[in-house]
């Protein structure tokens, strides 16, 4: 069964009031009204979300949402995988609305995370490590570092290739209104902001941020009842690498993206020619290039090239993180991956305004850690 993206909606990202109940609330409630499709229509309603347990003490958030926006009785279930629920959220939606168990699926991401201290944040953060990782100090951020530095050395890139991703995806974020920085920088203010992790500063990692952000699903052949234009998500697939990532033969290749974005392709009978923009999970900017080459957009060692000569801008070839990303777009963990398909379903619909590019067909990739677990999804234009 082809699986239609009826609507989409997302809530302004940085720092929020309230909790995360409110923001899926909201985000929850948008994309509904976009379609007019009344909450009692909703047969599973799915939210993707890491740590509200941790964040903020509550755990039956998905329970409390259908209440809030009136689905009950709905089926409801929390996706949690990490930094990547987002996309396996996107799995789910897909899953249910194929395997004919509902007629009309509501996935919602959503996180808060700016109420807890920058320490306190990342503590919960990195409790998705390996223990044994942790008690020796590495971090994600700290990984980040000792793999871009290995990346750097080994494939002879300059560090200003780094800092030209950053400054790609802040020029995009300029001009989305939801996203958490809507500001340019330059490549010197990049090269000079504080140092987090050598050779990596602060502005090549994301920021901690509150939001939300929605889907609606329902089969292809239903969705001409609600709207005249739509997107078929027609590939999505999963996979994981080792939970300790000292254990993997190369840190600077990405297995699960790999495998993921090859299932995935397979599915949807497409490959990365065909792919026409992308958004990429760039927690860190060395992800970036790294995701480039494990999808084979990019040879080895080649991904650094592509924001420094054009490649992955607007106008390029193949335009990457036209939101921001989660680098400059921001990134509440549970709501990343749902974040990264409103993106592209508004470039496919032709709804990104003075960010929009030309495309048909897209991919996202929302990962959990450094890799550990990865979703990639292909989404096209109904045809």
């Amino acid at each position: 069964m082809d699986v239609a993206v009826l609507s989409a909606s997302m809530t302004q990202f940085g720092t929020r009031e309230g909790w995360v109940r409110d923001l899926a609330t909201e985000a929850a409630l948008d994309c509904l009204d976009d379609t007019g499709v009344g909450a009692s229509a909703v047969d599973h309603l799915y939210l993707s979300n890491m740590a509200s347990g941790e964040f903020e003490g509550q755990t039956g958030v998905m329970n409390a949402l259908a209440y809030d926006i009136g689905a009950v009785p709905a089926y409801t279930q929390r996706v949690g995988q990490t930094s990547a629920s987002g996309g396996a959220g996107l799995y789910a939606a897909w899953q249910s609305i194929a395997s004919g168990a509902s007629e009309m699926t509501l996935l919602v991401g959503a996180e808060k995370m700016t109420h807890r201290t920058t320490g306190e944040a990342s503590d919960i953060i990195a409790s998705l490590t390996h223990p044994s990782e942790y008690a020796h100090g590495v971090t994600l951020p700290s990984f980040a570092g000792l793999a871009a530095r290995l990346y750097l050395d080994r494939f002879d890139a300059p560090r200003e290739s780094l800092a030209h991703v950053a400054v790609k995806n802040h020029d995009n974020a300029r001009n989305n209104p939801d996203a958490q920085f809507q500001k340019s920088i330059d490549v010197e203010t990049a090269l000079e902001s504080p140092m987090v992790a050598d050779p990596l500063r602060l502005y090549d990692y994301c920021p901690l941020t509150d939001g939300s952000a929605a889907l609606l699903f329902c089969p292809a052949s239903v969705a001409r009842e609600y709207a005249d234009e739509f997107v078929v998500l027609s590939g999505v697939a999963g996979a994981t690498d080792t939970h300790v990532v000292h254990e993997r033969d190369d840190p600077t290749w990405m297995d699960a993206v790999a495998a993921s974005g090859e299932q995935a392709f397979e599915m949807a009978g497409l490959g990365p020619d065909d792919i026409d923009v992308a958004e990429l999970h760039d927690m860190v900017t060395l992800l970036e290039p790294l995701q480039l080459e494990a999808f084979g957009f990019a040879e080895r060692g080649e991904g650094w090239r592509y924001a420094m000569d054009g490649t992955t801008t607007r106008d390029g070839s193949l335009p990457v993180n036209t939101s921001g990303g989660l680098k400059a777009r921001g990134h509440p963990l549970g709501a990343t991956g749902v974040a990264q398909a409103v993106e592209i379903y508004r470039q496919l619909l032709g709804e990104a305004g003075q960010r929009q590019v030309e495309a048909e067909a897209g991919l996202t990739c929302n990962v959990g850690g450094f890799g550990n677990c990865v979703t990639s999804a292909v989404l096209e234009v109904a045809r």
